[in-house]
């Protein structure tokens, strides 16, 4: 399966921020649940030996990561750059850890739950002990990943994090976080600038010459050498152009940014499969355009617009509210989605309308629900314990 997600870096309590780019993360985090959902379709068919693997709806939906790796880059710099004479590397990592560590482990808890209801089987139907699913929920909380046939790799699919698989995105989040604070925030902008065209020429050769053999960017999603360097690589490459955005970013008025921007992320990811004609994959150098070019102008454009009304107002804040928390927490309930696909040999929307719908409207309120009644709650207490001294 191909793992999305998506990273949640928010900005610094004491600047303003852009509003805008908090709701274009939200339209993201709904384009991946949907594409999560047309992603089981293409799963069961193969899991059945009824089908290939192409997802033909939202095909491209995956490179939502890799926007969310640039809106990332883009934020944190926007927010600490000019901050590192007041505060130290601990106070930096509290700060990220609070923001972004208490949904993982909830992500971990809601992913048991879902898997102890499935009862325990792997997708080749065997049962994992539960002693060893107790085993990957703590690994998972603590940002251990299992390698691929290891006893707490409980799924059996080669996942990083088996029983919340997109946590692997925020695996790579925190190593960007650690390099931006050891290193590459204390490059010139010109630097930095040459840092990024260096990484986008090792993204191309990777990905255009399909290293992977994937025949597109979704990488990263399992610990073997292959998927660790293209995941480093595709982290590493928007987070960058990311950052450079921020520092030489001239704000100017953009009317109705945000349904323009929430448009083009629709169009980018519903583009279909493209065949490769030759060694090079086409579907991969698409995609790479997308990321290259076509994401820093739609980040560009939404930073310069502003909410226009209050409605716009009111629909960014309750998408930028929900985002990180719909990203960790529907996927555990796409396992059980997926597990009943293959069941019931279910492979189209048509057949399945009813129950994709239960399962996308039961992913934002789960959201919502962990957001208002323990995310908040528990970074509010985390930051009076460990910030507001």
């Amino acid at each position: 399966m191909q793992k999305t997600t998506l990273s949640s870096a928010h900005f610094a309590d004491t600047k303003p921020h852009y509003e805008l780019l908090d709701g274009l993360r939200g339209v993201a985090a709904l384009l991946v649940l949907l594409y999560h959902i047309f992603e089981g379709f293409a799963f069961a068919r193969t899991t059945n030996g009824e089908g290939d693997g192409l997802i033909t709806t939202l095909n491209h939906g995956h490179i939502a990561v890799d926007f969310f790796f640039m809106l990332s880059g883009f934020v944190i710099s926007y927010a600490y750059d000019d901050r590192w004479d007041r505060m130290s590397l601990g106070n930096f990592f509290k700060r990220r850890l609070i923001r972004l560590h208490p949904m993982v482990v909830m992500g971990a808890v809601i992913g048991v739950a879902a898997f102890l209801f499935e009862g325990c089987r792997q997708w080749n139907g065997t049962t994992t002990p539960t002693g060893w699913v107790m085993m990957a929920a703590l690994l998972t909380m603590f940002m251990v990943p299992a390698l691929p046939g290891a006893p707490h790799e409980v799924r059996g699919n080669g996942e990083m994090f088996p029983l919340n698989g997109p946590t692997w995105s925020l695996w790579f989040e925190y190593i960007g976080n650690i390099l931006y604070a050891l290193f590459i925030r204390r490059l010139p902008t010109k630097a930095l600038a040459v840092l990024a065209v260096t990484l986008g020429a090792v993204h191309a050769w990777f990905f255009v010459g399909d290293i992977s053999g994937y025949d597109m960017v979704g990488v990263g999603w399992t610990i073997d050498s292959v998927n660790f360097w293209g995941g480093l690589v595709r982290m590493m490459f928007p987070f960058t152009v990311g950052m450079l955005l921020s520092r030489t970013f001239k704000p100017s008025k953009v009317k109705g940014a945000f349904w323009l921007c929430s448009t083009l992320l629709v169009a980018v990811f519903s583009v279909p499969y493209i065949a490769p004609t030759g060694k090079a994959s086409i579907n991969s150098l698409y995609e790479f355009a997308c990321i290259a070019l076509l994401f820093p102008v739609i980040v560009w454009v939404g930073a310069c617009g502003g909410c226009s009304d209050n409605v716009t107002g009111r629909i960014n804040k309750f998408l930028g509210d929900i985002s990180y928390p719909l990203y960790i927490v529907h996927y555990p309930i796409m396992y059980i989605f997926y597990k009943w696909l293959i069941e019931k040999h279910f492979y189209t929307h048509g057949e399945t309308w009813g129950i994709s719908l239960t399962v996308i409207i039961a992913s934002i309120l789960l959201a919502y629900a962990c957001l208002k009644l323990y995310d908040e709650p528990v970074r509010r207490y985390l930051t009076k314990r460990f910030l507001k001294r």
